[in-house]
């Protein structure tokens, strides 16, 4: 069998090379953002176009990927979730881009996949993205048995403490069990783990030298912040810095701690955003040097391979780099779902054997009866 799969949303590959990497076969995908289909483009699959997804309609899907309706095993995306964040302002219906989850639903509806996957900000089962998830609910549980989680994607060897809502839809008709994947890891891997061995940058913001280490320089940083870094100790923000060095915001009680913060070298990173490469927007200061992580860095930390290379201005890399699905999450969710499969399967050439076991008992006692 195979494990066809059109990924929506795709982004640069994160959940696309998981799903390869657990035997999927990526039929077709689409993004709107012309860079990070160069990206897919490189590094997963040349079956991927730039395309808005208001305009798609199921039918293109399903031409593209060259299946027919209720064939595809699996419809996979995450619809933009900046909207849902809790570092937006206005709340779900502050941002358009929610609305995205409409037309998945719809894509979903037109393609009958016999799964469905999608990925999001955990905030997305709560009072934020409440009513989207609801929408979801209503318009697809009368033909998928939905499941949903919040997972943490370090418990599955991912070096950043990333917690992502997972919605899996079943068809129902297909009679199949899912069950979400158990951790991989009981000790979660370390920024200091992930980053051993990556040589530094080089200290005029030009490209490394080294092929195998693309994307890797350092972020343009003022002196004045440099000195800043230096005051503050791994796991500490801006409550560290002198008081000669606070900014009027930083003397007030409230707002977010992390901010200009360093990361520590024997914990798993915070959550890697868009804003990775620079420190005034969390903590994401590197563990040993005055300066921020660098895109390499950042993306090792999202857990791709250290050559897999992303396209696009700096913003454009960081925006894919920090919106990405971590591959080792989509590789396990993927594994999930096909031993699912698999498990069906096996159940129903069981019940085969069985019935074939009994259809021989019975014409052996006639046999044996003379009848």
């Amino acid at each position: 069998m195979k494990y066809t799969c059109i990924e929506t949303f795709c982004g640069a590959g994160g959940l696309g090379i998981g799903l390869k990497e657990a035997g999927f076969n990526l039929r077709w995908a689409f993004d709107n953002d012309a860079q990070a289909i160069n990206t897919y483009k490189e590094n997963v699959s040349k079956r991927v176009a730039v395309e808005d997804a208001t305009k798609l309609k199921a039918e293109t899907l399903l031409k593209r990927a060259g299946v027919k309706k209720g064939e595809l095993v699996l419809l996979s995306g995450g619809p933009p979730c900046q909207g849902f964040s809790r570092q937006t302002k206005g709340g779900e219906n502050g941002d358009s881009r929610n609305r995205l989850i409409i037309k998945y639903i719809r894509l979903v509806q037109g393609v009958e996949p016999m799964f469905f996957l999608m990925e999001n900000v955990d905030t997305f089962k709560k009072k934020r993205g409440k009513a989207y998830l609801e929408l979801l609910k209503s318009g697809l549980e009368g033909n998928y048995e939905i499941k949903i989680e919040e997972i943490n994607c370090a418990d599955f060897g991912v070096p950043q403490l990333r917690k992502r809502t997972i919605v899996v839809g079943v068809r129902k008709d297909l009679n199949i069990s899912f069950e979400f994947p158990k951790a991989t890891h009981k000790i979660r891997v370390t920024v200091g783990q992930a980053l051993k061995g990556v040589p530094e940058p080089r200290e005029d913001g030009s490209e490394y030298p080294d092929p195998n280490y693309p994307n890797h320089t350092v972020p343009k940083i003022t002196k004045v912040n440099i000195e800043r870094i230096s005051y503050v100790p791994q796991g500490s923000g801006r409550k560290c810095l002198p008081r000669r060095l606070q900014l009027p915001c930083h003397k007030k009680k409230t707002g977010w701690p992390d901010v200009y913060g360093r990361m520590s070298a024997d914990k798993p990173a915070p959550t890697i955003t868009g804003g990775f490469d620079n420190f005034t927007r969390g903590r994401f200061a590197h563990p040993y040097r005055n300066r921020p992580i660098t895109a390499r860095e950042a993306a090792i930390l999202q857990g791709f391979k250290v050559n897999y290379k992303f396209f696009g201005n700096k913003g454009q890399v960081r925006q894919q780099i920090g919106n990405a699905v971590p591959p080792m999450l989509g590789k396990s969710l993927g594994l999930a779902i096909i031993s699912a499969i698999k498990n069906k399967q096996k159940q129903e050439m069981m019940k085969q054997i069985a019935l074939q076991e009994m259809m021989n008992q019975i014409s052996f006692k006639e046999i044996a009866s003379g009848g």
